[in-house]
Parts: C-alpha cells; sequence; structure tokens
C-alpha cells in the first residue's frame, strides 16, 4: 500500500496520460490511414481536447506531431502497397481495397482534379471527408512516383492534423470539463465527415 501511494504521488495523472495517450493516438491514426474504418479525426479532436486541459507544455504540439507523422508514415505505407498491387499482374487486395472505397464518379473527379491542379489536389484532399482514397488511387492510376506522392502528403497531413486539433480545441475552450469538450468536439467532427455524403444524397434526390 506504501509502494501504490508513493507511486501516484510521484507520477501525475498528466504524465500517465501522456505515457499511454500520445503512442496510442500514433497507433490508431496510423490503423487508421491504413484501414479507412477508423474516425481518426475525431481521434485528433479528442486528443486536442485533453491536451487542450492540461498544464504540461508543449501538448497541443505533440498532438499536431503525433498525429500529423502516423498519418505520414501510413498514408506512405498504404500508397507503396498500391503500387505493389498495380505493378503485378494479379493486382493484390490491398489495391482492391483501395478501388473500393473510390466509386466511379468520386474517381473520375479526383482524376480531373489531379490533372488540373496537381499536388494542391492532395493536399486538399485529406480535408475532405472521403476524399483521401479517390485521389490516392488517381494518383496510383497516374503512375505517380513515391517521392511526389510523398511531397503533396506530408503538407496534406499536416494540414488534416491541424484542423482537427483546431476542432478539438473548439470544444475545449467552450465547456470546463475535458469530457464535455471531447463529446462536443467528437460530434462535431462526425458532422463534418457525413455531411457531404447527406449533401449527395440530397442533390440525387433532387435530381431524380
Amino acid at each position: 500500500m506504501t509502494w501504490l501511494a508513493a507511486t501516484a504521488t510521484t507520477v501525475p495523472p498528466e504524465s500517465t496520460q501522456r505515457a499511454i495517450g500520445y503512442p496510442s493516438l500514433f497507433l490508431l491514426v496510423l490503423i487508421g490511414a491504413l484501414v479507412p474504418v477508423v474516425p481518426t479525426g475525431a481521434l485528433v479532436s479528442t486528443a486536442a481536447v485533453v491536451a487542450f486541459h492540461q498544464t504540461a507544455p508543449f501538448s497541443m504540439a505533440m498532438v499536431l506531431v503525433t498525429a500529423s507523422v502516423a498519418a505520414f508514415l501510413g498514408d506512405t505505407a498504404l500508397y507503396w502497397l498500391g503500387q505493389r498491387g498495380m505493378r503485378s499482374r494479379n493486382g493484390s487486395r490491398w489495391l482492391a481495397a483501395i478501388r473500393s472505397r473510390a466509386p466511379e464518379d468520386r474517381l473520375a473527379q479526383a482524376q480531373d482534379k489531379l490533372t488540373g491542379h496537381g499536388v494542391a489536389v492532395l493536399v486538399l484532399s485529406r480535408l475532405v471527408p472521403a476524399g483521401r482514397i479517390p485521389v490516392m488511387l488517381a494518383c496510383l492510376m497516374a503512375r505517380w512516383p513515391m517521392r511526389r506522392f510523398m511531397r503533396g502528403n506530408l503538407p496534406a497531413c499536416l494540414a488534416w492534423a491541424a484542423t482537427y486539433e483546431l476542432i478539438g480545441i473548439l470544444g475545449g475552450s467552450l465547456f470546463d470539463e475535458p469530457w464535455e469538450g471531447v463529446v462536443a468536439a467528437v460530434a462535431l467532427t462526425l458532422l463534418i465527415s457525413a455531411a457531404p455524403g447527406v449533401w449527395r444524397r440530397v442533390r440525387g434526390t433532387e435530381r431524380v
């Protein structure tokens, strides 16, 4: 009991949160970049809320660096796996997974924009919900070399992490309790993610 009490006093809660939180954020964002089912934007916003309420210096900067590096590495790995599939005669399951998440209409739009605007489209694609994969597939089909993709993807990941961190800061600044800010940030993130899909359905209904 004495050892537990001493440990509790020598390891502040914030230190424990940082020791667990940053590696967890890195791992989850990395996985989310490879397997786009994890709501990585909500994870970054949640981490930003927690960092906003901490007193430790550089907490916000650590969230930005951790999230952007994890996203960059995950995107790079996924693009490399996609390139292997493009070079293979029979493709690959990774390339098939990328294709399955890029509807033909979204892919055609991405290809047109990529032809006209180049790297700028890659940067913006991460800020548009469900825009990353169609643009990545367009880059693969255009035979972009890895170095060119990485040059465009680095600012894209930084902009993405900064955007969702700002959402977390907004949620954290509105409430005194961190959990309230987390709920607000996650709700706002999910709303932003769902908005394009809702808009497309509304437009489709109007055309019919």
